[in-house]
């Protein structure tokens, strides 16, 4: 190739023209080893002959095909002859059978297994040159990069919407909706077994549509042998046979063993793996090791949110039973006698609290009741209330009169507290209830330093019974007060904790709703059935408070229904957290 050769062109385009007009891209001039400014001038030097140009072209980066007006190859640099084998010096360029050869401008191809760029510039005289390079390098450095981004914004999705659920069926679901289609076209995650069965959940989906979930339950032994190896925290290598195994389970509806690749991956647990999660696509899309370690990561990341979701559940669990342990239980049956019941805590997210009340049957027909208040709030309070129920339940067994009752459950008292340091004491009201042959009902009660229950008489009188004592819980040998009511048919007996007396509220938010407007609250309620009437109790209080802070409130009531009453039937309030404005639970 001489000057002669690469005349002609205008130099403002960029094209070669005359010698000093030479354009020569960067990536050449870097190929020769210094900038495009320290290359030897194109013109003849005076004194100096007129460089050979072919030895300058030879060491560009790009190859050089020069083609003469009718197509035909004159000059071929040796970087162009290694990547177009096919393109010789005086045959036609299009007799090469390269198609992008055909084409002006700049393409981009694929040819033999590389990455070619060729650049078409028009020369002088009809004449044209094909400048081509290997760009795989390039182009495999910006896939990658391109790739691993995609695969961190993945992951990253990943995390945020997998830190949310706290519960294992919907952190399971979550985690195969989030695999289609990145990772698989079909996922199926199988918890961790339960009581001899495993849970799993699949994710589908099917062209550009959104993915569907369904589960299912299966016994350990009819678990693919792939899904229980990796459950024992093995990741199967024999991934030839997960397909089959996947189809003979039936997670692959409608296609067979040949049409998919498949992978299982453990996810971590605590101990033992969480679960295990199998990814299935179209054979043509073939798991390469990228493909595996973005899985694998998904599955680290999908582990620790289904063992966090499964240990939120497991505590709940424990929670709940424990709470249910705690909560007041419902008075037993009695004959003539119709109990009412109402139960508010002071924080109603706990649903327990620090008040109590309950009843246990005697042999004779009759039955012990109580109604008490434990010093504190919240969960030390409620298992401290468990504690004097406990008690109770053994000793009214050997003792069922109230006073004598009363100071058995003292002691108890004072030997735990004492055993556990904890200086806790107690309010309450013990009675013993036993029917009469005319419809009425006798009360017995013994009171240890708590409010006066109210008796409200088939006149519509109210009356406080004069019920006194001490603590319980505080002394050896405290006195204990006992009194001893008859009520008639029709006539009600009612117990409350002071979270009613002296719940703060009214204009200013800081007055004590009082004895006096119980009293009042209640007068004219003597034909008002037990459970209405500890209901309108515990509303009335709830409405002086008007939302605001108090403490736990506690009512039982009991009525005579004389011979041929009515069953009883109980209510029992216990509020969710939105306040007294929500429904309250009701248990026939």
């Amino acid at each position: 190739m001489t000057a002669a050769d690469v005349r002609g062109a205008d130099p403002g385009d960029g094209r070669l023209s005359t010698p000093s007009d030479v354009r020569v891209p960067a990536r050449s001039a870097e190929a020769v080893g210094r900038p495009s400014s320290a290359l030897p001038p194109l013109a003849p030097d005076r004194g100096h002959p007129e460089p050979d140009w072919s030895e300058v072209v030879e060491h560009f980066r790009e190859g050089l095909i020069v083609c003469d007006p009718d197509g035909v190859v004159c000059h071929l640099s040796p970087v162009a002859e290694r990547l177009l084998p096919e393109v010789a010096e005086g045959r036609s360029l299009t007799a090469a059978g390269v198609p992008a050869l055909r084409c002006g401008g700049v393409d981009e191809f694929a040819h033999h297994g590389r990455r070619l760029r060729i650049r078409a510039v028009p020369l002088s005289g009809n004449r044209s040159c094909h400048y081509v390079e290997d760009v795989t390098e390039s182009v495999t450095r910006a896939d990658a990069l391109l790739a691993e981004r995609a695969r961190s914004a993945f992951l990253a999705v990943v995390g945020e919407k997998l830190g949310n659920p706290l519960h294992p069926d919907r952190a399971a679901a979550a985690v195969v909706r989030l695999t289609v289609p990145t990772l698989a076209e079909v996922a199926v995650l199988v918890l961790a077994p339960r009581s001899g069965r495993a849970r799993w959940w699949r994710a589908s989906r099917a062209d550009d549509e959104a993915p569907t979930v369904d589960s299912g339950v299966l016994s350990t032994t009819a678990l693919p042998p792939a899904i229980a190896e990796g459950l024992s925290g093995v990741e199967p290598h024999a991934v030839d046979w997960l397909a089959e195994q996947a189809v003979d389970a039936g997670w692959l509806p409608g296609l067979t063993a040949r049409d998919v690749v498949a992978r299982v991956v453990p996810l971590p647990g605590r101990e033992t793996p969480a679960g295990v999660l199998l990814v299935a696509r179209r054979s043509t899309r073939w798991y390469d090791e990228d493909d595996v370690e973005l899985v694998r990561a998904f599955a680290a990341r999908a582990g620790a949110a289904l063992t966090t979701a499964v240990l939120y559940r497991d505590q709940a669990e424990v929670a709940d039973t424990l709470q249910a342990s705690l909560l007041p239980v419902e008075p037993v049956t009695v004959a003539g006698v119709q109990w009412g019941t109402a139960y508010r805590p002071a924080q109603a997210s706990l649903r327990i609290g620090g008040d109590f009340y309950g009843s246990h049957r005697l042999p004779d027909g009759g039955s012990v009741f109580f109604l008490g208040d434990v010093s504190g709030k919240g969960v030390e309070a409620a298992v401290f209330t468990g504690q004097l129920r406990q008690c109770l339940q053994a000793l009214h067994r050997v003792e069922s009169h109230p006073a004598r009752l009363l100071k058995l459950l003292n002691d108890a008292m004072l030997e735990t507290t004492q055993a556990h340091g904890q200086g806790r004491f107690a309010t309450m009201v013990l009675g013993v209830v036993r029917p009469q042959r005319d419809g009425a009902l006798t009360l017995t009660m013994a009171g240890g330093g708590h409010l006066p229950p109210l008796v409200l008489r088939a006149s519509g009188e109210v009356e406080a019974v004069p019920l006194s004592g001490m603590l319980i819980g505080v002394v050896p040998d405290p006195r204990i007060g006992e009194v001893t009511v008859r009520l008639e048919p029709g006539e009600t007996c009612l117990l409350y904790s002071d979270g009613v007396t002296e719940a703060r509220g009214g204009r200013r938010g800081d007055e004590q709703f009082g004895h006096e407007r119980l009293v009042n609250a209640v007068t004219g309620c003597h034909r008002v059935p037990a459970p209405a009437l500890a209901e309108r109790v515990e509303q009335v209080t709830c409405d002086w408070l008007a939302h605001g802070d108090h403490d736990d409130i506690a009512v039982l009531a009991l009525r005579a229904t004389g011979p041929g009453g009515r069953p009883p039937r109980h209510l029992h309030a216990v509020p969710t957290a939105g306040g007294p404005a929500e429904q309250r639970e009701t248990r026939p």
